[in-house]
């Protein structure tokens, strides 16, 4: 597969109604290790890590790479959405070089009921779809995961496949603007 044309990194600031997403800044680095050391948050992605840890690894401004975009409500970190090229040697894929964009988020369990992680993972697709047209994004999580199924379904992921990783039945599904090719 060709790398699609790349965008500029950070892209502008995307406006929701609550939210900006924008690229990371020194002022999000607490509200990362909030989230990397949650308990809750680690439930259902391999499980959360030591904060005294985190404290030592993290680096003044954290998640600057591209793909990442931070959820800020009123100026503050309230989570993370991501988007990834899936791991080729991982299972399942829509494409036969795999290497699809993988919608990833996560959000600090106060805000959680709130509609942020619908609002701004809505937000990140239609920018995608804007930057890369035609390029599929799929999604990936425990079937477990209660509230991230929920959201696959409410954001218009349909499922392709469920498999077995990590010890636990995994769900795989695609955004349905987008068509597999090969």
């Amino acid at each position: 597969m060709a790398e699609p044309v790349p965008v500029a990194w950070p892209p502008a600031p995307i406006r929701t109604k609550r939210l900006v997403l924008r690229g990371s800044e020194a002022g999000d680095r607490a509200a990362f290790i909030d989230l990397f050391a949650s308990p809750r948050v680690g439930t259902y992605t391999g499980g959360s890590r030591p904060r005294d840890e985190l404290e030592a690894a993290v680096p003044e401004v954290p998640g600057q790479r591209l793909g990442l975009f931070v959820a800020a409500l009123d100026g503050a970190m309230i989570g993370m959405i991501t988007l990834d090229r899936r791991d080729e040697k991982r299972p399942v894929h829509v494409r036969p070089d795999g290497a699809e964009a993988e919608l990833g988020y996560m959000f600090l369990p106060h805000v959680w009921g709130c509609g942020f992680a619908a609002e701004a993972c809505a937000a990140v697709l239609s920018w995608f779809t804007d930057a890369y047209p035609g390029e599929p994004v799929v999604l990936c999580t425990q079937t477990a995961n209660d509230r991230s199924m929920r959201l696959a379904a409410k954001l218009g992921f349909t499922e392709v496949e469920r498999f077995e990783e990590y010890g636990a039945e995994q769900w795989f599904g695609m955004w349905p603007s987008t068509t597999p090719s090969g």
